[in-house]
Parts: C-alpha cells; structure tokens; sequence
C-alpha cells in the first residue's frame, strides 16, 4: 500500500506537477496579474465570515463536495440551510465534483443520502462530462477500467472490462480509464505501469484529484496514480477531465447557455484547494472562493500555503 499524505506532502506534490495543471504557470506570476492572458488575480484575499456575506455578488455558485459540503459521508453542519437560503435568493446551483467512482444515479442518491436536494441538472461530476469524450478515441476497440467495486461494463456505452490483479488483462486493452482509485495497490499500479512502458496506450483520468478530506485523513485519488504514470513515462497521453482542467467548467457553461450576457466574474467557485478548485475557476474568469475549515488546509497556515504557491483566492471564508 501507498502511505498516507500529509496536508504538507499534498500541496508538495501538487507544486510538483504545477507544470501540468491549466492556469497560469509559476514563472508567469507577478504583482498583479496571474498570465498575461488571465484576468488578473487579487494580490490579497478577502476574508468573510460566511457566503452569507458575498451571495448578493453572485448569481451562480458551483460547490466543490468534499471539504464544502461534507467530510467523506458526513454533511459539514449549516451546509444544507445555506443552499436552503441561497435557492430562496433564486440563485442557480451547482455541484461540480471529481468523484468520478459513482454513476448519475448513484451520485443523486449520495446527496440525497447527505441530506441534499440537488437534482440531477445541478449535479456535474467530473465522471459524466468524461464519458462524452471517450468515443473520440477512435484508436481504443476496448478500455480497460479502474473502478470501484461495485462498477460493471454495463455502466459504460463502450466495450469495456474491469481490471484486477490479472496482468495479462492490462495487455489486451487499448486503452485505460481511471474512475477509482478504491481498491487501488502498488501492485495493480505496477502492472500498469509495466503494461503502459512496453505499449503505451491512452489514459483517461476521471478525478484529477491527488487526494480527498475523509473522516480518518486525506484518501489517494486517481491523480495521485496518473501523476505516477507521467512522471515514469513523460511522453504518456494522459488526458484528465474534472477539476482544474476546461473541460468541466464548459460543461456548465452549456448549461448556463439560457443566461444570456451573464459574467463569468458573477459565477462564484467554493472548493478547498488551490490546486484544483481555485486555480481551475480562476483560469475560466470566475471567482474562486476558499473554504479553509474542513478540507485540505483545515487547522494549517493558510497564508503560507498560498504566498508558497502563488494561487491567491478572491475570497476566503471558514465554512459555507
């Protein structure tokens, strides 16, 4: 098994692929903007005590899940009155989330389960917008994926099995997609590996995410494993969809496509990294807020973690 990160070895890592993410590079920031082709970034936060304070600046507001609006299987108290609140404004919502290990379904019903109501319209999972891109591979016959336990070929519209811990199932794919890292070893990674060095084929990663705030610690995503891969094999295609990465942000962009003129500046982002929720929302024009009470920085020095990265949120509040 992988040990487990620390809240300092996870920003470590993701300073290590900072080269990798979309948004603006380390060398690009200055004192004023992120990148010449961004709109600048603030050169301070600006802290509230709670969304409460910032909702009449915004007409959107997109939730990350873990660490905003629950801990693994446990809603974040106050959550649920403030989506409450804000659905009373007539705000539209959303929840973008990278957990690419449940379908639709599934993912309706964990909400549901939390103490939720969003619909299936206010649900965007990294997983579902991942899907509509797998038939552009016109090279993958068959794909072998890395699912949870409970995953079955019938999930998926294209030819598919599960990989285990049969090697020579990793060799008659064309293809890999990484749903899940549940269940995930050093030895499947391993065969992986071996398997992609000696014929590389496509990845496609579903949950960009090197780690998520549970109950008991910061659990490996898959984004901890394709980082692995692309660091043994710099000239793997790898191809990442969910959070920080364009592809989920034009998804609700689509479903936004009824409000007309509506500024990007207007569409707020809550997550509780910088890394994928704030530098993402903040590549696309909109605003990154930060939560710092439950998830990734949770009891650290968050000021330190964002003057070492450079990633400045517009706006820093405890809790939703």
């Amino acid at each position: 098994m992988y040990p487990a990160l620390s809240t300092e070895d996870a920003f470590a890592r993701y300073e290590a692929i900072r080269a990798r993410l979309p948004g603006f590079k380390r060398q690009d920031i200055s004192n004023s903007a992120c990148s010449k082709t961004l709109t600048p970034c603030p050169q301070q936060s600006v802290k509230a005590p709670d969304l409460g304070a910032l909702a009449d600046q915004f007409d959107v507001f997109v939730f990350d899940a873990f660490g905003v609006l629950n801990i693994g299987e446990t809603p974040i108290a106050g959550a649920r009155a403030r989506i409450d609140a804000l659905r009373a404004m007539g705000k539209r919502l959303f929840v973008l989330t990278n957990a690419a290990s449940y379908t639709m379904d599934q993912t309706v019903k964990k909400f549901q389960t939390l103490g939720f109501d969003f619909t299936s319209e206010e649900l965007v999972s990294s997983r579902t917008v991942c899907e509509q891109y797998l038939s552009a591979f016109d090279q993958v016959d068959h794909w072998g994926v890395i699912g949870p336990e409970d995953y079955h070929p019938g999930q998926l519209d294209v030819a598919n099995s599960q990989l285990d811990v049969n090697g020579a199932d990793y060799d008659q794919v064309d293809g890999f997609l990484f749903l899940s890292s549940s269940g995930w070893s050093r030895m499947k990674q391993t065969m992986l590996l071996h398997s992609l060095a000696a014929n590389p084929r496509p990845v496609v990663v579903a949950n960009p995410d090197l780690v998520a705030p549970r109950e008991d610690g910061l659990s490996l995503e898959p984004g901890f494993f394709a980082h692995h891969l692309q660091d043994a094999l710099p000239n793997l295609s790898i191809h990442f969809h969910g959070k920080p990465y364009d592809s989920v942000y034009q998804h609700i962009h689509g479903r936004l496509s009824d409000e007309k003129g509506l500024d990007p500046h207007r569409i707020a982002m809550l997550g509780d990294t910088l890394h994928t929720d704030i530098l993402g929302a903040q590549a696309c024009g909109w605003t990154g807020i930060l939560v710092s009470d439950h998830g990734l920085f949770k009891g650290h020095d968050l000021e330190a973690y964002i003057a070492s990265s450079g990633i400045v949120p517009d706006y820093i509040i405890p809790s939703i």
